[in-house]
C-alpha cells in the first residue's frame, strides 16, 4: 500500500457573488485546465486538481493508493481580512469535503483557516471535523510570524483537543536576504525549519504533546539543526552523558529531539542520503511519503527512492503507508 501524505487540490470555482479580494478561475481555450488568477498569482491548474474522476486515474496510473489532500499553499492568504479569510477557507473547505466524497477512502482531505485571526481559527477547526476533514493545513508563518508564538497556541490547541491533524506546509514571503531565485528552494527549507524550530522553542510542542502535526519537505533544514540545539540544552555530544562540565540544567524540559521526535515529516527531500539521515535522527516511524502532487510531477515510479534504500520491509511499510494512517488518526487496516 502507498499513501501520498502531500498532495494539493485546488477548487474548480468561486462563487459569483464572493468578494472582489477572492481568487478566480479563469477557463483555459480549447482546454480542461484553468488558471488561478489570486493577488499576484497567475498558475494554470490540470483538472486533475479539482475532478475527482481524473484525481483517482491519476492515483492508479502513479500506483498510488491514497492521498491526503491539502489546499495549493497560494491560497493560504492571511493578508485577507479576517471576515473574507473565514469565507475563503469556509468555500475551499466545502469543495474539499465534496471532492473527497467522491473516494473517502481514497481521498483524506484537510481544510485551511484564517490563522491572521487566531480566535475566529480555533472555532473553525471544529467546523472542518464537522465536514468530515482530517486535518488543517497553515503556512509556515502568518504574515512573518512565527507560528509558535503565543497568539497561535489556542488553534495548536484545539485541534489536539478534537483529534484534528495539522499539516504545516512551507511558504516562504519576500525573499530579502537571499536572491529572489531562491524563493522555491532554500527559502522553502528556511521556512520549514523556523515553523518547527518556533513550536519548539516558543513552548507550544510543550502545551500540545498529543497534536499530531507534519511538516512538509521534512521541516526544511530544522532536521540539521537539531543536533546543535540539542547539544546546546543538554551538554551532550551524540545523545551521549552530558559532559562534566555542562550538566543539564533542572528546569530544562525535555530536550529537542523528544520534540522533534514528536512531530511527522514527509519525505520528499530528493535524495536517499537525506532520507537515511532522517530515519536515523528522527526514527522511520515519523517519516511519509509526500510528492506535491499534480504541482510537481511524482518520481517514477513513485516512491522509487525509498524502494531503493534495501528497508526492512517492516519499516518500508511503516514509511509508505501505516505512518499515514498514525498521522490522521485512522485506525489501519489489517
Amino acid at each position: 500500500m502507498l499513501i501520498d501524505a502531500h498532495a494539493h487540490l485546488l477548487p474548480d470555482d468561486y462563487p459569483a457573488d464572493a468578494p472582489a479580494c477572492f481568487p478566480r478561475m479563469e477557463p483555459v481555450d480549447g482546454d480542461t485546465a484553468r488558471v488561478l488568477v489570486f493577488g499576484p498569482t497567475r498558475f494554470t491548474a490540470r483538472d486533475v486538481f479539482f475532478d475527482a474522476e481524473r484525481r483517482i486515474a491519476a492515483m492508479d496510473a502513479a500506483g498510488v493508493d491514497a492521498e491526503v489532500l491539502t489546499p495549493m499553499p497560494s491560497l493560504l492568504r492571511y493578508d485577507l481580512p479576517p471576515a473574507d479569510g473565514l469565507a475563503l477557507a469556509r468555500h475551499v473547505n466545502e469543495f474539499t469535503a465534496a471532492l473527497c466524497s467522491a473516494a473517502p477512502t481514497r481521498l483524506f482531505g484537510f481544510g485551511m483557516v484564517p490563522m491572521q485571526e487566531p480566535e475566529l481559527a480555533a472555532a473553525e477547526v471544529a467546523a472542518i471535523r464537522d465536514l468530515g476533514l482530517y486535518g488543517v493545513e497553515i503556512a509556515s508563518s502568518v504574515a512573518g510570524v512565527p507560528i509558535g508564538e503565543e497568539r497561535f497556541r489556542a488553534v495548536f490547541t484545539e485541534a489536539q483537543r478534537l483529534g484534528v491533524a495539522v499539516f504545516v506546509h512551507a511558504l516562504p514571503g519576500p525573499v530579502d536576504r537571499l536572491p529572489a531565485a531562491a524563493k522555491g528552494t532554500y527559502a522553502v527549507g528556511l521556512e520549514g525549519a523556523r515553523a518547527a524550530a518556533s513550536l519548539v522553542t516558543g513552548g507550544t510542542a510543550a502545551s500540545c504533546p498529543d497534536l499530531r502535526i507534519s511538516f512538509s519537505h521534512a521541516a526544511g533544514g530544522f532536521p540539521l539543526m537539531l543536533p546543535r540545539a540539542q547539544y546546546f540544552q543538554t551538554g551532550a555530544w551524540n545523545e551521549e552523558p552530558a559532559l562534566p562540565h555542562r550538566a543539564p540544567r533542572p528546569d530544562d524540559g525535555p530536550a529537542p529531539l523528544e520534540y522533534a521526535r514528536r512531530f511527522y515529516y514527509d519525505s520528499l527531500v530528493f535524495d536517499r542520503r537525506a532520507v537515511r539521515y532522517l530515519i536515523d535522527l528522527l526514527g522511520h516511524d515519523r517519516l511519509l511519503v509526500g510528492s506535491d502532487f499534480p504541482a510537481m510531477a511524482r518520481e517514477e515510479p513513485t516512491a522509487a527512492t525509498l524502494r531503493s534504500m534495501d528497508l526492512d520491509p517492516a519499516v518500508l511499510a511503516d514509511i509508505t503507508w501505516y505512518n499515514a494512517f498514525r498521522f490522521l488518526g485512522i485506525e489501519p487496516p489489517g
